[in-house]
């Protein structure tokens, strides 16, 4: 039986249907294309998966368990004793005594979300950027306990990889930060933010921002970690230069705790 030939080998890529033609998807003139892909893949799956409100936790992707960030320490400190004058490590030994500060909250990530299953009756499904740290705690508090967890992951240059503790079909691969955040705003009934870097503030302030604006309703904002907060951010001296007006300062809850998070949600949406 003779084979039919394959068309568009005969006739070039032009005969291959549109959708099927990858290097065109790929052109920058299709950008259009790609972004409106970005937004209607993960709505089909959360539609299938009956996810309507989230509760959205951001933090540091560098945040390690207690245990693993003592041995990071443990490591740091050993590689200087042998090279004592050398700068590089000295930074080393510095940022992984810093991060070593913070591991503390994965543990308070894990818990939270683990309150977020049971005391709200696995009414919310948790969601994250999906990659290691304070994202993986978030997911792993949700997962563990049988609630929904989602995983919103992007292509960086550092490759990143989604953690394992999100649900099957929950974990998601984005190109634009862009449409990300649409996905992780769109259905969030709070924001819970961890300690965490630029990224993480990139997060939060975009929040603040469409909540300001009315582009968002309003909806709880937490930030756990007293300490981190008050050190590294001074919200209330951007209202008294007039930047920003009192009542934007008390759209910000500072808590220490993952009860004490769980609780500010409770009492906005009188879940007993």
């Amino acid at each position: 039986m003779t084979k039919k030939p394959q068309l568009h080998l005969v006739h070039g890529k032009s005969y291959l249907k549109a959708y099927e033609d990858i290097e065109l998807l790929k052109q920058g003139v299709m950008r259009p294309v790609r972004m409106e892909l970005e937004v209607l893949k993960p709505e089909l799956y959360f539609v299938q998966a009956g996810v309507e409100e989230t509760i959205v936790c951001f933090g540091s992707a560098r945040v390690q368990e207690p245990k693993e960030a003592a041995k990071t320490v443990a490591e740091a400190k050993k590689a200087l004793s042998k090279k004592p004058k050398d700068k590089t490590l000295q930074k080393k030994l510095a940022t992984a005594l810093g991060l070593q500060r913070l591991a503390k909250y994965y543990d308070e990530a894990r818990q939270f979300t683990k309150l977020v299953v049971k005391k709200g009756k696995k009414r919310f499904a948790v969601v994250t950027g999906g990659g290691p740290g304070l994202m993986e705690a978030s997911n792993r508090g949700a997962f563990e306990n049988g609630g929904r967890s989602i995983g919103l992951n992007i292509t960086l240059p550092h490759e990143q990889h989604p953690n394992r503790y999100i649900s099957p079909n929950l974990a998601f691969l984005f190109h634009y930060f862009a449409i990300r955040k649409l996905h992780l705003v769109m259905r969030a009934k709070a924001i819970v933010v961890f300690p965490g870097g630029f990224g993480t503030f990139d997060e939060l302030f975009e929040i603040l921002t469409l909540v300001q604006t009315g582009k968002k309703s309003p909806i709880p904002v937490i930030l756990v970690g007293r300490d981190f907060w008050h050190e590294v951010i001074n919200v209330k001296a951007l209202a008294d230069y007039g930047v920003i007006s009192y009542a934007d300062v008390d759209a910000l809850n500072i808590v220490d705790t993952a009860e004490e998070a769980w609780e500010k949600i409770a009492d906005f949406y009188k879940i007993k």
